[in-house]
């Protein structure tokens, strides 16, 4: 409770002083911001139904040195668990009481996912920051657009593409430590660097960019105590990307890329929280290899968009086993088309209608110490049309309505809807309320269908969003403020089913309904032109079923100096409210439940630009009081950390 109260008194210690401080009347209204998550089009935000956290160009250089992981972690709503653990960590993406499966990853308006997997969900560490433009975060169901996944929100990221001119380079590298809070060593264990090449003309735009990321120097598993040491576990990562874009007369254009990433790490897992599994045996490589056409067409009344990806993702894992004293190797593969087709109509200027449908297949394979899936057994596909209603008036209501049909090859039909209205209010300072009521669906997995443990009568998880909130600018436009409250019932969830005595097990669709509630509110306070304070808040109450790694309180406050126009000074302060962990127990061999602290991290990033527009330097170090924490029980978690690095434009 202490620390609650210490991080309200912070945050609101910040904003206080601030306003207090030098006006400043040249800024820009953020409700004009163009967002495309919440229609698939261009909108300003004044014009949509949702408070969309919208993490600009110009904002994800303000955190040179952090991953996408750390980013997306001081958004309103948002937890990455594990983006304070080694790099191989795997990630848990947490928004409105919901995890992976629940939160659909976009790449470009394209729906991402592991088919593979237990649960269809996206690695985020395949991504480097460096080669994204911008990030959109909706948080609520948004299935009616997006189709399955989208049930608590929708992470919509844009890759770069070429610039203005009709070449242009870019080269950057970074050098940092990667240590525990009892660990001291500040000498190169974090690398990244890349270049990319870019480029724009009348009639052709391109991108070609290339990353690679190697750490070492921290083990997975914390250490109990401060004589266990343990072997430290790498993690390498190489991403390639390539974007065109072919403007073939003035209404049509052309956009084609391909990506491939590749991760490899060795890993432990704790074992009753004692590192029995501490070994140089365990390794993984996961491989991601997408391509795909985007062609958009204007014409007099709207506009027509055709998305359509192909993605395959490779796992492998050679596993040590305590039991046979041998190596397990385990080979994991999925395949994913994806097409989607949408219109906008404008019957009017107030007016218009998206119409479309989507299609997505999915099959896998594996070879496992447990079992074989072969393709031609282990694959479904789905057909979704859909239809979205968008009213925008000139007195300030605002409507987006819609319904979609989802067709599966396995379990039959499923309706999804939503309801969005919104108003802005005509005052001395804008003011915009809104509403929403929303549906969505998980589709099972193909492991969760066709495994060993598959169970091909599942039907999708449904969830239901109520949600209401404003956003305004005071002051001139300098502070601005939005707050939402939401309330999410989620039903039909998967689970597991274990027969004591028959030893069966397979999934099973739960029967009743867990609920999550709470509230997100965000403060914006431009003090001058060259001083911003800004942070959120973020409560959050869920049933039992769902209480694991989510912090009740959540607190993200920073302070931003423009120093001069060449020098950048950003501190951070973020608090994490105590949390429900569990672990397995090789005593009883079952779940123990456990308690977690609460913890506070205080984090500062500096940047000059030694050559106008062409080289810039920065530093930063995170965890500055070195504070010692546990994001996930057995795991370890990083103390002070130190980075510096450079960026240059050619």
């Amino acid at each position: 409770m202490k620390k609650t109260v210490q991080a309200a008194a912070f945050f609101a210690l910040l904003t206080t002083c601030a306003y207090a401080q030098e006006k400043d009347s040249t800024r820009v209204n953020t409700l004009e911001e163009v967002v495309v998550s919440d229609t698939k089009f261009a909108q300003s935000k004044e014009k949509s139904g949702k408070v969309i956290e919208v993490i600009s160009a110009k904002e994800l250089d303000k955190k040179s040195g952090q991953n996408l992981a750390t980013i997306l972690s001081q958004v309103a709503g948002v937890e990455i668990n594990g983006n304070q653990s080694a790099n191989g960590k795997n990630l848990g993406y947490y928004i409105r009481g919901g995890k992976n499966r629940q939160v659909l990853i976009l790449i470009d308006g394209i729906p991402v996912t592991d088919a593979s997997g237990i649960s269809l969900e996206y690695d985020l560490r395949l991504l480097p920051v460096e080669q994204i433009e911008k990030i959109e975060v909706m948080k609520g169901a948004a299935s009616t657009l997006y189709g399955t996944g989208a049930a608590t929100g929708v992470i919509n990221i844009t890759l770069k593409k070429g610039a203005k001119k009709p070449i242009q380079g870019n080269a950057y590298v970074s050098i940092g430590s990667n240590n525990t809070a009892d660990n001291h060593k500040y000498n190169g264990q974090d690398f990244n660097q890349g270049f990319s090449v870019n480029g724009n003309t009348n009639k052709i735009n391109y991108f070609a960019g290339l990353n690679s990321t190697e750490t070492k120097g921290m083990s997975q598993i914390a250490a109990p105590t401060a004589n266990d040491t343990y072997e430290t576990d790498s993690f390498s990562r190489q991403n390639v990307l390539a974007k065109f874009g072919y403007k073939a007369i003035e209404k049509l254009t052309l956009d084609f890329f391909g990506n491939y990433d590749k991760l490899k790490n060795s890993y432990d897992q704790p074992f009753d929280n004692t590192g029995f599994d501490d070994t140089p045996i365990n390794k993984t490589t996961s491989e991601q290899f997408r391509f795909g056409f985007a062609p958009k067409f204007k014409y007099n009344k709207g506009e027509f968009n055709l998305n359509s990806s192909f993605e395959k993702i490779k796992r492998d894992y050679n596993e040590y086993n305590s039991y046979t004293a041998a190596t397990d190797y385990s080979l994991y593969q999925s395949r994913s088309v994806i097409v989607d087709a949408f219109n906008k109509y404008k019957f009017s200027n107030q007016f218009f209608i998206i119409t479309g449908a989507n299609f997505q297949f999915h099959d896998m394979a594996t070879d496992t110490p447990y079992g074989n899936l072969e393709r031609e057994q282990t694959k479904f596909n789905m057909i979704d049309p859909y239809a979205t209603f968008v009213y925008t008036s000139n007195f300030g209501l605002n409507v987006n309505a819609g319904a979609r049909l989802n067709e599966h090859s396995e379990y039959g039909s499923h309706v999804v809807y939503n309801i969005n209205p919104s108003y802005n209010f005509k005052t001395s300072f804008p003011l915009k309320v809104l509403a929403s009521y929303s549906t969505a669906y998980i589709t099972p997995s193909l492991y969760q269908l066709y495994s060993e443990y598959g169970n091909t009568t599942l039907t999708p998880e449904e969830n239901r969003t109520v949600e209401a909130g404003f956003e305004t600018e005071l002051f001139n436009k300098k502070l601005k403020l939005n707050a939402v409250g939401f309330y999410r019932d989620e039903k039909n969830s998967f689970g597991f089913f274990f027969d004591n005595v028959t030893f069966d097990s397979y999934y099973i669709n739960i029967d009743g309904s867990n609920k999550a509630k709470g509230v997100e509110t965000e403060v914006t306070l431009d003090i001058t032109s060259k001083i911003r304070v800004n942070g959120n808040y973020t409560f959050t109450q869920v049933d039992e079923a769902l209480d694991r790694l989510i912090p009740k309180h959540k607190v993200n406050a920073g302070l931003d100096i423009q120093a001069t126009a060449r020098s950048f000074f950003n501190v951070s302060y973020q608090y994490f409210d105590a949390r429900n962990d569990a672990f397995f127990d090789g005593n009883t061999f079952g779940t123990t439940q456990i308690k977690l602290d609460s913890y506070q991290l205080l984090n500062a990033t500096a940047k000059y630009e030694l050559i106008k527009s062409r080289l810039t330097v920065f530093g930063s170090v995170t965890n500055i009081f070195n504070e010692e924490f546990t994001e996930n029980v057995g795991y370890a978690s990083r103390g002070r950390n130190f980075k510096i690095g450079l960026n240059i434009i050619l």
